[in-house]
Order: structure tokens, then C-alpha cells, then sequence
């Protein structure tokens, strides 16, 4: 079984509690994203949202936004989110993060949370990013960031996750995120670290 199926599994999985589980640890991060994805969205942008989960960014943002496309590649994830009170502006479905389906420069923002760090192939995500993002757009990307922690109790959280089938492949510390974003053909503009279970870097760029 590849890589990506088997993490596929453990999404589907866990698609039941998400929700619980971002409130439970980080529900006060997740609220100021909220605000601060707010007031960079505008009335007329036409956004995408990659690895939407249960879908909680993009509702609690759609207000500030023309249209999202919400997509995630757990089927039961989508599934979840379809079952909530979805804004009439908020579409959402089943993509491939490093294969997307959408036409060059569609999107005038686009927003990955909590998602580079676990995907084996981040750089071909951006890569796709990059592609249906207008020029100019914004790259909205929050992620939890472990490389510079050194307590044991955030150890052990991570060693529990990978035991559950929650494998992170990028472990930055914030220095080294926005560095690895602006290697990949973004400009950062913004950046602020959210306490949540895991240190989080909200993040905001230019596309180049």
C-alpha cells in the first residue's frame, strides 16, 4: 500500500472526532486564524482551500469571501463537512493537493492550514499552488511547527500521533518555514505564532 493511502485511511479515520479535537486543543488558535483569514479576504476573491478537513475554515470565513472551493482528499472528511450547515458560497469536494484539477490562475487566494508539514511532497503542493493562484494572489498557510522544540511532553505528543498513523514529514521551526516558502515562489508578507497544541506559524505571502 502506498504512502498516500494508507494516510488516506487514518484521515477517513479520524474524519468522526475532528472536530472535538481541533476544539478540544486548539480551538482559541483556530479562532484567531479565523479572525486574521477575515481581514485579508476580500468580497470579490474567488478562493480555494486545500485540506479543509471537516470543512471549519472555510465556513467560518466564507462571509468574508465571493466563493471557496474547499477540497480535501479524504473522502470521509468531505463527507463530514457536507453534513454541516454549509454557506450557499462554499463548495465542497474530493482533489489531490499535488494533482489539481483547476484552471491556471483561478484563484485569488488560496489557503493550506495545518497541512504542508504532514504531506510527503510539500514542494509539489506549492508547485500546484502556485499554478492556479493569479499572479499577485495570496498564499494563506498556516502550520504547526516542531523543529525548535526541546520539552519532552511535545515529544512524546509527536511520537503518539506517529503511533496512531499521524506522520509528520516537515519539521520546521518557524525561521525555517518562512525560509522554505519563499524558496518555493512566494514572497512572505506576514507571520505570527499562534499558541496552540503545537506552536502553529500563521503565514501569509505573495505569489512571485
Amino acid at each position: 500500500m502506498s504512502k498516500s493511502k494508507d494516510n488516506k485511511k487514518v484521515w477517513d479515520r479520524y474524519a468522526k472526532i475532528y472536530d472535538y479535537e481541533i476544539t478540544r486543543f486548539n480551538g482559541k488558535a483556530y479562532g484567531e486564524m479565523y479572525r486574521l483569514i477575515s481581514h485579508t479576504l476580500t468580497k470579490d476573491m474567488r478562493v480555494l482551500e486545500i485540506a479543509t478537513g471537516t470543512g471549519l475554515i472555510a465556513i467560518n470565513v466564507a462571509e468574508y469571501a465571493h466563493s471557496i472551493e474547499a477540497i480535501d482528499f479524504s473522502q470521509k472528511m468531505i463527507d463530514a463537512a457536507k453534513r454541516k450547515d454549509v454557506p450557499s458560497n462554499v463548495n465542497f469536494l474530493v482533489e489531490d493537493a499535488t494533482n489539481l484539477s483547476f484552471s491556471d490562475q483561478s484563484f485569488d487566494a488560496v489557503v493550506i492550514s495545518n497541512a504542508l508539514h504532514i504531506m510527503p511532497e510539500p514542494e509539489v503542493v506549492l508547485l500546484n499552488i502556485k499554478r492556479v493562484l493569479k499572479c499577485g494572489g495570496i498564499l494563506i498557510a498556516p502550520t504547526y511547527s516542531q523543529a525548535h522544540i526541546k520539552d519532552s511532553s511535545w515529544n512524546l505528543s509527536a511520537l503518539l500521533l506517529k503511533l496512531i498513523g499521524f506522520e509528520t514529514h516537515s519539521k520546521w521551526s518557524p525561521t525555517e518555514y518562512v525560509e522554505f516558502i519563499n524558496e518555493n515562489g512566494f514572497i512572505v508578507e506576514k507571520t505570527k505564532v499562534l499558541k496552540a497544541a503545537f506552536p502553529l506559524v500563521y503565514l501569509e505571502a505573495k505569489k512571485e
